[in-house]
Parts: C-alpha cells; sequence; structure tokens
C-alpha cells in the first residue's frame, strides 16, 4: 500500500473551534486569510522501537491528538512561519536559499526539512526529509501519521510501504504519560549511534557469512539473504558477536579494511568520532523485537481468551530489552514504567526513540479511573517541574486518522 496525498475535506469554521482560533491568529499575525489548513496527528508506537530503520515491520497508531497548520501560498519565495505558542519565535526564509543548521534543534527546521525535500512520495519524502536536520530515521512516525485510519492500529511494512489493520483487544485503554524529560533526535548524538551501530552489526553478519557485506545496510537484509528466521538470526547473533563493545579498529579488521575507510566511507559525518560501537546488544534487540511485533499481531488476530495478557507480556519484554539491550530508556522513563505496571497497567513500555519522552501502558478499561489516579500522584504530584507542564502529560487515547487537508466551505 502506497502513501497518497492527505484527503481534502470541506468544513464550517464554526463548528470547529480550534482551527477558528487558528484562523483568528493567523488575521492577527499576517493581516490576511488562510488559503487552507492542516492536520497532523500525534503517534504512538505500540511495540516495535529502534527497527523500522532496521527494515522490520513497526505496530504504532495515530492518536486523536494532533497539530494543525494554517497556510497561505505566496507569490514570493519567501516563507513566513509562526507559531502560536510565544516560546517559540518567528522566522522568516527565502525558499531559493533554505540553510538548515543541524546544531540547534529549532522548531521551524521541522517545516523547512519538509519544504526542502518535497520530491517523492508522502511517507517516504517526510522519513528522508528528516535527515536534513541530520537524523537518520526509518519512516515509522512518517508512515503512521499518512497511512492512519480511525479505530485500528496498523502494522507498518517497508519496501515497499504497506499498512494492515490491526484490531486491538477490546476492554483496554491505552494510556500516553509524558516523563517530562526531553531528547531531541537532531540535537543530540545517541539517536545516529545505534543507526550506525545496526547498521555494522549488518556488515559484520554479512561478512561473516560471506555475504556482500559492502551491499548490506539492514539486518534485516542479511535475515533474507540467508532465508533464516528471526529466532535463528538471534543464534547466529550469539555465535558472530562477544558482548564487549568493538574498537573502530576491531571493526576495520573484520571487514577488512582501514579505521580510516571505515570512518570516511561507512560512518555517518555525525558518529565519526564515535570509538566504540555495541554490536551484538543492538542486533539481539533488533532481531527479538522484530519477533515481538509480528507475535503482538498474531495474537490481535487470533484473539485468544488471554490475548491482553499476552499483548502485555511483549510491552514489558519491549521495554526491557529498549532498556538493558539498546540502552534507550533513561531513569525517569524506567521509573513511570514500574508506576504503571504498580497501578495496574497490564503492558508498559517507552515509545518512541526514548532517552525521555513517553511512555504507553496497557489498562483494563475498569482501572482506568484509578490508574490515572494514583499515576498522577505517584509520578507528577511531588515534581514542580513535571506539574508545571499541565495536564497534557497523562492521557488514554484511541486510534485516531490521519493527515488531513481542511478548506472552508
Amino acid at each position: 500500500m502506497a502513501a497518497d496525498l492527505p484527503p481534502t475535506l470541506s468544513i464550517q469554521l464554526v463548528e470547529e473551534p480550534r482551527l477558528l482560533k487558528l484562523k483568528k491568529m493567523f488575521i492577527s499575525k499576517f493581516k490576511s486569510t488562510p488559503k487552507f489548513y492542516a492536520r497532523a496527528p500525534g503517534r504512538v508506537n505500540l511495540i516495535g522501537e529502534h527497527i523500522d530503520y532496521c527494515g522490520y515491520a513497526v505496530l504504532p497508531m495515530a492518536i486523536e491528538q494532533d497539530i494543525l497548520i494554517a497556510a497561505e501560498p505566496l507569490n514570493t519565495p519567501a516563507i513566513h512561519l509562526a507559531n502560536t505558542n510565544p516560546l517559540y519565535s518567528d522566522f522568516t526564509t527565502n525558499a531559493n536559499n533554505i540553510q538548515i543548521n543541524q546544531t540547534e534543534p529549532l522548531w521551524h527546521n521541522y517545516f523547512l526539512c519538509g519544504v526542502k525535500g518535497i520530491e517523492v512520495e508522502l511517507a517516504e519524502l517526510c522519513s528522508k526529509s528528516e535527515r536534513y536536520i541530520g537524523t537518520e530515521g526509518g519512516g515509522m512516525d512518517q508512515s503512521i501519521c499518512f497511512l492512519a485510519e480511525k479505530g485500528t492500529a496498523k502494522l507498518i511494512q517497508f519496501n515497499p510501504l504497506r499498512a494492515t489493520d490491526v484490531r486491538l483487544p477490546e476492554g483496554v485503554a491505552f494510556l500516553i504519560a509524558n516523563s517530562c524529560v526531553e531528547m531531541n533526535k537532531a540535537a543530540t548524538s545517541h539517536f545516529n549511534i545505534r543507526v550506525m551501530e545496526c547498521r555494522l552489526a549488518a556488515k559484520l553478519l554479512a561478512k561473516s557469512r560471506g555475504l556482500d557485506w559492502k551491499a548490506m545496510a539492514k539486518l534485516q537484509e542479511v535475515q533474507v539473504k540467508l532465508k533464516l528466521s528471526l529466532e535463528e538470526m538471534l543464534a547466529v547473533v550469539e555465535e558472530v558477536f562477544h558482548p564487549e563493545p568493538y574498537s573502530i579498529e576491531e571493526i576495520g579488521k573484520n571487514l577488512g579494511i582501514s579505521s580510516k575507510e571505515l570512518r570516511t566511507q561507512i560512518l555517518s559525518q555525525n558518529t565519526q568520532d564515535v570509538t566504540t560501537f555495541k554490536l551484538y546488544q543492538r542486533a539481539k534487540h533488533v532481531y527479538s523485537e522484530a519477533a515481538r511485533v509480528l507475535e503482538f499481531k498474531k495474537i490481535c488476530t487470533e484473539a485468544p481468551e488471554d490475548a491482553v495478557q499476552l499483548l502485555g507480556d511483549l510491552m514489558n519484554q519491549s521495554h526491557a530489552s529498549c532498556k538493558d539491550l539498546y540502552e534507550c530508556s533513561c531513569p525517569e522513563l524506567n521509573q513511570l514504567v514500574d508506576i504503571c505496571l504498580q497501578f495496574g497497567a497490564i503492558g508498559s513500555r517507552l515509545t518512541g526513540a526514548g532517552w525521555g519522552g513517553c511512555t504507553v501502558s496497557m489498562v483494563p478499561v475498569e482501572k482506568l479511573e484509578s490508574f490515572l489516579a494514583h499515576v498522577k500522584e505517584a509520578y507528577y504530584k511531588n515534581n514542580n517541574q513535571r506539574l508545571a507542564l499541565g495536564g497534557n502529560s497523562l492521557f488514554a487515547t484511541n486510534p485516531g486518522g490521519g493527515a488531513t487537508i481542511f478548506l472552508e466551505s
């Protein structure tokens, strides 16, 4: 299934208070009227963390919460950006000479990278565009944004991009909890180092089995070439890699190239100064997490009596793998997961890149009210910083629809 253009809907703004407010702010700021509005949903990944850029399927859903944009095309090459949040400054630039500073996490860069990359299909376009700000992502966020349908999660597969409905079990709610720890993928090296560790692991695995390692960039490609199951790939990982970190020199020796060649020909610009890489742990996480995604979908499809408990177990295993093998969690996320499990969640895990951000928890509907009250008390109420972020840090959500263009009728 390929990503098409977002649907266009004609609406009465008087029936949409948020869009009406946005229109008034636009007129006040630019002294003209928006020609169209765009909606992009938030998303939560239920399971399948840090494996999309390795070629494996993931299982996210769009949520009901979203971002709205009002826009007006201009006859000049100028781009004028303004944010409704006064914390973010207005920005103006020339569309013919867009410069993006990858070292600073400026809010307008996320708009500019989209403008800079408008050349291919939308979901793939957004994934590639993100790389202009230095992030080597895999496309999950962008794909679910465009492919989402209200009421269902999606199994997102890549190469080619396609989506399959996944009906979640009844009687449970999915709770999003913000750890209130911020991690900007474009401003830190954690994310890109993990991408590179997976790429190096793929190349060493390929070399160990006599494959053309130079043509291998993803762990999934190695599995396909070897025609092995995910469980068999885990056995290969145990055989090929040692748990200790690999130095640049050791990786180069295994591949038969010099350290200089490794840095200049394989490592990305923002990882060339890294001196050690953990290959065993990253590959083990990716192959085991990919298996959990497929098992999650299978359970949702077959709907056994203990489906909720089985899905919760998979979510918990996923978080443990993210914490121990992929090392993309943080103390606050681990604390939040423990609190959520303590107060009624069947499964709880970090969601998104990690090192901050949010958790997603699966909670029986009958425990929802007490769960919310206890988590607020245990994690948020005794911390002024978390309390200051307001009431949007903990909420229940349902699978929402994808990106949409609105025209005022």
